[in-house]
Formats: C-alpha cells, structure tokens, sequence
C-alpha cells in the first residue's frame, strides 16, 4: 500500500472537511489501473468526492497564457471537438472516444458544478498539439468548452489521445465558474490532467496502426514514472467502456475545490534537472516538448 504522498497530503488540507482522499495502491499492470479507476472515480465509501489535484497546463494550452487563445474564438464552445472549426478545417483521425466529466463543487459539499464551463485540449493520434506543434498549427481541432448541465455533466465527442515519448497517455483540462470566464480565458479556478488506463491504451493502440508509434512510446513510461501522475493519480485516473471498434468511453469524477486551495505539489517524481515548473508555456515538468509529434526531443507536460 502506498504511503500517504506529498501530494494527498495537500488534498487533505486544501478541502479539510469537504472533501475525502481516497487511499490508493501503484498499479502497473492493465486489469489493476482499470480497477483502480473504477473505484477512485467515486473518491471513498462514504460518497464524498477527492478533490482534482492541480496540475501545469503544459505548453500548449491555447489559452492565451502563451500565445494562441482558441478561448476566445467564435465556435470553441461544442461538444464534438474531432474537427477544427472557424477558419481552420481539418479533422483528427483516430479511435472515437466519448469524454464525460461530472463535476462536484468541493465549495457546496460536492453538490453539481452546475454552470461551471470546462475547457478540454488534448493531442491527436501523432502525438501533435493542434495550433503549436508542426505540421498542425493550421488546425484548432480536439480543443473545446462545454458547460456543465443540471447534474454538473460535460461530454466531449473526441479521438483517443496517443502516447508520445515520455509521458504517460492523458488529457488536459481546465474549469472556470462560468462560460462567461472561460471564453475570455480569465480567472481559471482548476488546471488539471486525465489518465487513462493502460489496459485500454495497450488495446487501442494495437487496434489502429495509425497509433504504431505509442506502442514503444508507452513501453517506456508508467504512471508511476510519469512526472506529472508520478506522486499519486487517484483522483485522475479515468473509468473507461467500450472498445476501440466501437468506440470508448472515458469518465470522470471531478472535486472541484476552492481557486485557492488549488495550490500545485510540484511535478510529480521524473522531473528533468533544470526545468523550471512555473515558467509559463516554456520548459515546465516533462521537459521541452516534441517539435513534430513523436519523434522530436523531450517530452512536454
């Protein structure tokens, strides 16, 4: 059983009385990360919701921070983000995946983030970030903003992320208290990351040769090596059905805390000397990151 980390640690104080930490165990094999998500998505036996540790945006978020704001642009906020949209065209190829994220304001005794807006970005099937990496800066696909309905629900119609080299398979994610706050990409109260189950990886990977290059990417890489899941990933690892001929679905359960109880425990274990983790869109956690896909140099957050 692993011991308690720095990071729960800082769950633990940050949403004292709100929320519970779920106690976990490091998984390295498929069938244990999918039990593992099945079980952490509902935080602890007495109902209560883990609050989402921060996390860096990386740099790619196309939030304004660094340069490119698809914030702000007319047509961001959608449910199926496979495609870019504005005056981009392009569609990301890749295995259907279904994003759910329900989201529990830590604020109100985990009652339903109703309202609260969620941006979500993440790379295609090269291991490309669309409006930065090369070859893709003429895209603004698989980046979007949905508001979170009654029941505090978001869903994303996207493709399957790959594995580039370095980094564990994930999804990056940012929530603000309002749609109103997140198309002028201002006052963001949550950054955070998704995993995904390596079962799931390992299968989808091998179903589409488009995904060739993760297979190796991923052998070299576990959550526990990953510099940003490295420190503990209970309230990030996603529960995932279906298959990759059919399609996927990935869900989570999201502890929204306090904008100022979110305060970032570092970057994980795996940090490369000499990076500097607060400098905005440059060398954060993870190294620099990957000029055209896969095959460039080190890997990004």
């Amino acid at each position: 059983m692993r011991v308690m980390n720095r990071r729960r640690a800082l769950w633990a104080a940050g949403a004292a009385g709100v929320a519970a930490v779920a106690a976990g165990c490091s998984r390295s094999s498929g069938s244990d990360a999918s039990a593992t998500s099945a079980t952490t998505s509902a935080a602890s036996g007495s109902g209560t919701t883990a609050a989402a540790p921060q996390e860096t945006a990386g740099p790619y978020p196309g939030d304004g921070s660094n340069g490119p704001n698809v914030l702000i642009e007319s047509g961001v906020v959608r449910s199926d983000i496979t495609t870019s949209f504005g005056s981009y065209s392009g569609v990301a190829k890749g295995v259907p995946m279904t994003l759910t994220l329900n989201l529990k304001d830590l604020t109100k005794n985990g009652a339903a983030g109703t309202g609260m807006a969620v941006y979500v970005w993440h790379c295609d099937r090269d291991g490309n970030y669309s409006l930065y990496s090369s070859g893709v800066t003429d895209q603004n696909y698989l980046r979007g903003v949905q508001v979170a309905d009654a029941n505090g629900t978001v869903t994303f119609t996207s493709i399957f992320p790959a594995c580039y080299s370095g980094r564990w398979p994930h999804i990056h994610f940012e929530v603000y208290d309002s749609l109103t706050s997140a198309v002028a990409g201002e006052n963001v109260r949550l950054t955070s990351q998704i995993a995904l189950p390596q079962d799931v990886c390992t299968s989808v990977y091998a179903y589409d040769a488009g995904y060739s290059r993760s297979i190796s990417n991923m052998s070299g890489v576990s959550l526990s090596s990953d510099n940003v899941f490295g420190d503990g990933w209970d309230a990030e690892l996603a529960t995932v059905t279906g298959t990759p001929a059919a399609g996927l679905k990935v869900s989570l359960t999201v502890g929204v805390a306090a904008k100022s109880q979110n305060v970032q425990s570092g970057s994980g274990s795996g940090q490369p000397p000499g990076n500097n983790p607060g400098q905005q869109g440059g060398r954060g956690p993870g190294g620099n990151p990957p000029n055209s896909g896969m095959g460039g140099p080190p890997p990004h957050p």
